[in-house]
């Protein structure tokens, strides 16, 4: 497929683009971001072999130098030098916005070091799409890919479990299992939207509550994006009066812990796991 087009502008900026590609469907790159390709000297691509699906398709012939999170630093000096002669070069990833959860930070920094300027082009990604098709508050914050170790996914889910916003995860299908019990524990009363293969041929959305929220029987694939509603269940975060408290007392030898928690719950703002918390710890008591 040829796209035939004319630009406006009169001549290109020296300089590092920044250019946006597809994140499934190769029909959705931008003209602009086709002219810029074309036009450029050099193309950075994260996998070469994944990029030449796009750049094939659409008859782009630049040089491309593969430049990943393994040897983005080791390429630093001779992609300067490169735009230091005045020629045009182009960082693309494999899918989305360069410099998002990609390969690309270390040779911004460096271009905004040795004054040389970056031209970033909008187009897609996965973070904006998902969360566009959520529902959830258009305040978020993204953090990307969860980490390894344990710890520091608690650390983090801690952490923004405390804001009031949509949250938005990148992670690999094959890991979507480990870190669900996770989710359920520290974000009980919100929503969430899990994204697969978002514009391809086997897109889906799931959205459950995440006190519904179960691990998946069948091995998904690719890479998820998740999206965490802003907090919904107000009552979550109140607390039993001190007549509710003495009511419990009252009734904990006579009425089961469901029965009380039931009871309590009619007409109450607190949530039913607050209630039957506090009689669980009342039993214990005694």
């Amino acid at each position: 497929m040829i796209v035939n087009f004319k630009t406006k502008i009169k001549e290109f900026k020296k300089g590092l683009y920044l250019v946006p590609t597809p994140i499934g469907n190769l029909n959705d790159i931008t003209l602009r971001a086709l002219e810029t390709l074309k036009k450029s000297d050099f193309i950075l691509c994260e996998d070469t072999r994944v990029s030449k699906n796009l750049l094939n398709k659409y008859e782009i012939y630049a040089e491309l130098i593969s430049n990943h999170k393994f040897n983005e630093k080791k390429n630093l000096s001779k992609i300067i030098h490169i735009l230091k002669k005045g020629q045009i070069v182009s960082m693309i990833s494999d899918a989305g916005t360069p410099n998002i959860s990609d390969p690309g930070n270390l040779l911004v920094k460096e271009c905004v070091k040795n004054e040389i300027e970056i031209i970033p082009l909008p187009g897609p990604s996965a973070v904006t799409t998902a969360l566009s098709a959520s529902g959830f508050s258009d305040k978020f914050f993204f953090y990307g890919f969860f980490p390894e170790k344990k710890n520091e996914i608690l650390k983090i889910l801690e952490t923004s479990k405390k804001l009031d916003s949509s949250l938005i995860f990148f992670i690999s299908a094959k890991k979507i299992n480990k870190i669900i019990p996770y989710i359920k524990k520290e974000f009980s009363g919100r929503k969430i939207l899990i994204c697969r293969e978002m514009s391809k041929l086997y897109e889906e959305f799931i959205r459950l509550d995440i006190d519904e929220l179960k691990v998946f029987e069948k091995n998904l694939k690719g890479e998820l994006t998740i999206v965490i509603s802003e907090k919904l269940n107000k009552k979550n975060s109140l607390e039993l009066s001190e007549s509710d408290k003495r009511t419990i007392k009252k009734m904990i030898s006579k009425l089961s812990i469901k029965e009380i928690t039931n009871l309590i719950h009619q007409n109450n703002p607190v949530s039913k796991k607050i209630i039957y918390k506090y009689c669980v710890d009342i039993k214990n008591e005694d």
